[in-house]
C-alpha cells in the first residue's frame, strides 16, 4: 500500500485526528478523563508484568531482591514525578532554547483540577498520573539489566537521580513541545523517550558493571537459566495488557477510531514479533525457545510503539515481525560481545526501540515524518540518555560502588541485602507428645 493511499484510509478511520479544540463537551472531557485513568491503571499494571519476567529469568536467590527493586522504582517515579519530573517535562517555557525548562517544584492547579496547559480533554491530575506512570517505566528497563550483582542502594540512588532530571528533560524535547518536536520527530507513546533512553541507561550501566560471576568463562558462553518460567510467562502477558493502555492511552483521548485502531496495530506487532522471534530462534538454536520467544512479544510492543498511530495495519506487521528477528540476534550479539543482559532488556528496549522510531520515518502514512528527522531523535535522545546515565553510574561507583561482593553474588542478594528467601523451606515442628 503507498502512503498516500494509507494516508487516505487512515484519515477516514480517525476523521480531524485527535487534536482538541480549545473545549470539549462536558459528556466527552468525562468519557476522556475516564479513559486515561484506565490507561494509567494498565500501565501501572505494566509493573506487576516487569517485576514478574525479571524474577521469573534469574535466579531464585535473588528473587527477593528483584520484587524489591521494581517495588521501590514505582514510590521513587511517582515522588521524583511529583517533586519535580513532571514540571521538567512540561515546563510551558524553556528557559535554555528548547532544551531545557522548569515550571517550579511540586504540582498544582485549582481546586477541582479541570485546568491543563497542555490538554483541555481531561483532569490536570489525571495528566499527571498518566504521565508519572511512564516516568517509572522507564528505571524498571535497567533493573533487569543489571540484575543480580548491583548494590541495591546503589541501584536506587541511580533510579531517583536518572527519573527525576535526566528522563523528564530528554522526553521535554519532544512530549514538552521542546525542538525535536519542532523539528517533526514522532515518537507516539515512547519507542526512544522511554524504551531507547531506559535501554541505553542498561547498557551503561551494565558496561560498568561487568558480567555475572561465571557467565563467561575460559572463552564460552554459559547459560544462567531463570528459576521459573511460568512466572516470566505471566509477567509477559501482564506486559502485553497493560501495553493497551501505555499505547492506547497515548492517543490522550477516548475516540474511539483512533484508541481502536492502536489496540489492533499493538495486538498485531505483539503477535508478529512473536512469529520471528520464533522462526529466527528455532532456526539458530534448534529447538524453539521459550524465552526467545517471550521477549519477541516484547520486542514487538516496543517497535510498534513509536508508530501505533500513523502506520497502516500491514506495516505494523512488518514493523512487529523485524522486532522480533532483532531481538533474537541483538542477544546473541551481546552474548558474544561478553555484555551480560540477564533479561534481554537491552536487545528488547534499545535496540527495537530504536528500530521502531526509525520504521516511523519509513512506513508512516503521514509524508512530514521523515527518516532523517526520526534519525536525528533517536540519536539525539540516545546519546543524551547513555552519558547522563554513565556519569550517574560512574560517580556511584567511584564513592559507594556499583557491585556486591563476590561472596555476596555467590550466595544470592536475597540473603546479602535482604536477609530474607522468597521461596523458604518450611520446617515441621511437630509438638512433642507429653511424658507418660
Amino acid at each position: 500500500m503507498n502512503r498516500l493511499l494509507g494516508c487516505s484510509i487512515l484519515l477516514m478511520v480517525f476523521g480531524s485526528g485527535t487534536a482538541f479544540a480549545e473545549e470539549v463537551s462536558q459528556e466527552m472531557f468525562v468519557a476522556n478523563n475516564t479513559w486515561m485513568l484506565v490507561a494509567a491503571f494498565l500501565v501501572f499494571l505494566m509493573h506487576l508484568g516487569f517485576a514478574s519476567l525479571e524474577a521469573g529469568m534469574t535466579r531464585q536467590k535473588n528473587t527477593v531482591n528483584i520484587l524489591f527493586k521494581n517495588t521501590a522504582i514505582m514510590a521513587i517515579g511517582l515522588l521524583t514525578y511529583a517533586a519535580v519530573g513532571f514540571n521538567l517535562m512540561y515546563p510551558g517555557d524553556f528557559s535554555i532554547g528548547e532544551i531545557f525548562g522548569f515550571a517550579g517544584f511540586g504540582i498544582g492547579t485549582d481546586p477541582t483540577g479541570v485546568t491543563s496547559a497542555y490538554n483541555v480533554g481531561y483532569t490536570y491530575w489525571t495528566d499527571f498520573i498518566f504521565q508519572a506512570m511512564f516516568a517509572a517505566t522507564c528505571a524498571t528497563i535497567v533493573s533487569g539489566a543489571v540484575a543480580e550483582r548491583i548494590k541495591l542502594s546503589s541501584f536506587l540512588i541511580f533510579t531517583t537521580i536518572f527519573v527525576a532530571f535526566a528522563y523528564p528533560v530528554i522526553g521535554s524535547w519532544k512530549w514538552g513541545a521542546g525542538w525535536l518536536e519542532t523539528q517533526g520527530f514522532h515518537d507516539f507513546a515512547g519507542s526512544t523517550i522511554v524504551h531507547a533512553v531506559g535501554g541505553w541507561a542498561a547498557l551503561a550501566g551494565v558496561l560498568l558493571l561487568g558480567p555475572r560471576i561465571g557467565k563467561y568463562t575460559r572463552g564460552k558462553i554459559n547459560t544462567i537459566p531463570g528459576h521459573s518460567m511460568p512466572l516470566a510467562t505471566i509477567g509477559v502477558f501482564l506486559l502485553w495488557l497493560g501495553w493497551f493502555g501505555f499505547n492506547g492511552g497515548s492517543v490522550l483521548s477516548a475516540d474511539p477510531g483512533m484508541v481502536s485502531y492502536v489496540f489492533v496495530t499493538t495486538a498485531l506487532a505483539a503477535a508478529a514479533g512473536i512469529m520471528g522471534a520464533m522462526i529466527v530462534s528455532w532456526n539458530v538454536q534448534k529447538k524453539p525457545d521459550l524465552g526467545m520467544v517471550l521477549n519477541g512479544a516484547l520486542a514487538g510492543l516496543v517497535g510498534i510503539t513509536a508508530g501505533a498511530d500513523t502506520v497502516t495495519i500491514m506495516s505494523a506487521i512488518v514493523i512487529g515481525f523485524i522486532a522480533g528477528l532483532l531481538v533474537v540476534a541483538s542477544v546473541l550479539a551481546f552474548d558474544r560481545l561478553k555484555i551480560d543482559d540477564p533479561v534481554g532488556a537491552i536487545s528488547v528496549h534499545l535496540v527495537c526501540g530504536i528500530w521502531g522510531t526509525l520504521a516511523v520515518g519509513i512506513f508512516s502514512v503521514n509524508p512530514e515524518h521523515t527518516f532523517l528527522t526520526q534519525l536525528i531523535g533517536t540519536a539525539a535522545m540516545g546519546a543524551a540518555g547513555f552519558i547522563s546515565a554513565l556519569a550517574i553510574f560512574g560517580a556511584i561507583k567511584a564513592t559507594i560502588g556499583l557491585r556486591v561482593s563476590k561472596e555476596e553474588e555467590i550466595e544470592g542478594l536475597d540473603n546479602g541485602e535482604h536477609g530474607m528467601d522468597a521461596y523458604p523451606e518450611v520446617i515441621l515442628n511437630p509438638v512433642p507428645e507429653p511424658a507418660s
